[in-house]
Order: structure tokens, then sequence, then C-alpha cells
């Protein structure tokens, strides 16, 4: 559920909104978080420490994205290690239980932080058939405390299932593309009814996102901006979210999105403009790029 200590302020705040995760110790994570996908890592350290500055208190990252040690570096600089929510996920090459051990080791000393609060498992990669005992393998480093919360991200219900009835657990948290043109309400009502909590990757989209006429006229509405706008849209309906921005004043824009409420109707509009083929990212169920750094450079994600 959502607390109700956010703090209000055109500049951002340094208490966020937060949500209580359906995990064994009901952790509670800051809801607006900082994504760094697609950052260079020679960015990467500015952009956090900036973050951090600004009252980002959730920073998020993947051993895919090549940028785990730079985040670390901020996270030391500021002396934030351990004071501040981080998650970070493992790349498809590495799936496997023992290979899950090793490369979570690498990420750990990467960010260079005793227990990693949040670590996911970055896409199911069906066809390889190692995700089940990839989340045993999480599952072992939770009861072992080296991470708080095992979760999932890019998972299909079909692949949450799997992950269920092999292992009698269910993740906390899958981190999926929502936004408001691709907001996946058949995954979001199997998480929903599961107890998984749903958090929002790419939350803003496209330019048709924050340039619909819903959106647009709830902006102007409130007297904020369209990206504004969708983020609360993501926040008001219970969803964590990870805007990315190298920009400052962005960067305070989004973490103040949650200073206005949503109407019912206008909530209802934007979910109205999902189209189930208006996707950025790729298909979870076809998915299958090693994530190595090659296989990245040559995509153009890093």
């Amino acid at each position: 559920m959502v607390s109700d200590d956010t703090t209000r302020g055109q500049q951002g705040s340094a208490e966020a909104q937060e949500l209580t995760l359906n995990d064994k110790a009901h952790s509670v994570i800051p809801q607006i978080g900082f994504g760094t996908f697609q950052i260079p890592p020679e960015d990467t350290q500015r952009a956090v420490e900036e973050a951090l500055e600004i009252g980002y208190r959730h920073i998020d990252t993947a051993a895919a994205y090549y940028n785990e040690k730079e985040v670390g570096d901020a996270l030391k600089a500021t002396g934030m290690a351990g004071k501040v929510w981080v998650t970070t996920k493992l790349r498809n090459c590495d799936q496997g239980y023992d290979s899950t051990m090793v490369a979570f080791d690498r990420s750990r000393s990467n960010l260079g932080v005793d227990v990693v609060d949040m670590y996911l498992i970055h896409w199911p990669f069906a066809a390889a058939g190692f995700f089940k005992e990839t989340w045993r393998a999480l599952l072992k480093l939770r009861d072992e405390g080296a991470v708080r919360v095992p979760g999932v991200s890019n998972f299909l219900p079909q692949h949450l299932r799997a992950l269920i009835e092999d292992s009698g657990e269910t993740p906390a948290v899958n981190q999926i593309e929502v936004h408001p043109r691709f907001n996946q309400p058949g995954n979001r009502a199997f998480c929903a009814a599961n107890g998984v909590a749903v958090e929002a990757y790419s939350p803003l989209g496209h330019g048709k996102d924050i340039e619909s006429e819903p959106v647009v006229a709830a902006a102007k509405a409130h007297d904020v901006t369209p990206a504004q706008v969708v983020l609360r849209w993501h926040t008001q309906e219970g969803r964590i979210i990870i805007p990315k921005s190298k920009h400052v004043e962005r960067m305070r824009v989004n973490l103040a999105s949650s200073d206005f409420d949503l109407t019912s109707a206008e909530l209802a509009a934007i979910d109205a403009l999902d189209d189930p083929h208006d996707n950025v990212s790729a298909d979870p169920a076809t998915f299958m790029h090693s994530q190595s750094w090659a296989d990245q450079h040559v995509r153009g994600n890093i």
C-alpha cells in the first residue's frame, strides 16, 4: 500500500511515496526510482550523484547496462551506499544456479554494497530453460541475507506461474514495460491477483503517450507537465516507476510528479489508450539476446 508520508514540492522531495511489498519481510520501496538504462558509464556517476542530491532514494541498474560500477562509485562518493534502495538485474547469459551466484557476487562488488535491496532476473529467456533454477538461486541469496527482495523483470503470466508452481514462492516484483499506449492489463491483473507489485520501465513510453489527448487535457487541468501526468497515472494506480533522465531539472520534475491527484475519469481515459502492439521493448515470449557486452553494444543499448 502507498504510505501517507508524501512530501509535496515543486522541486521534488527526499521523501517520495513508498510501497510495501509482499515479500517475507514486507520491505518498503520508494515508489519513484531513478533509472539508468542507456546512461553511458562516463555519465552515470554524475547522473546518480545528482539524482541522490535531488532526493531520489531508489536507484535502478542492471549488469546488462554495464554501469553498475559507476552507480557504486556514486553511492560511495555521496556516502549513500547501504542507505538507499538499489536494484540490479541478472544478465541472460548468466542464468543458471551456479552462474547466478558468480554473477551476483560481481554485481554486488561493483555496487559496493553488502546487501542488494532487489535482485531481478532480467528476462525469462525461456527457450534457454534456466529461469526456474535461476529463481532458486535468488531465493538462496535471499535466505543467506545477500539479497533483500528477489524478483523478476519482463515476466509474462506463464513465466510467473511456472516459477510459483516450481518453487512455491511468488516474486514480490515484476518489472515490466508499462506506459499509456502499452499498459499490459492482462499481465498487471495476474500480478495483482498474486500479490506481485508491478514496476514500470519506460514509464513515459514515447512521444505518442505524452502527446495524447487525455494526457494533455489532464496536464492543463492540473497545471503540470504531460510527463508528470503519465508518472502520476502510474503511481496513483500503485505502480513503482523508474523514469530516466540525464537532465537535472527533468529529474526534479519527475520526482515531484506525485504532488497532485488525477480524477477517476482522467485515470480511466489514460487506461483506455492501451494498444497491445505499441510496445517499445521486445516481446518477453521470444526475446533471446544474451545481453553480453557485444550483444548490447551491437543493439545500441550501451
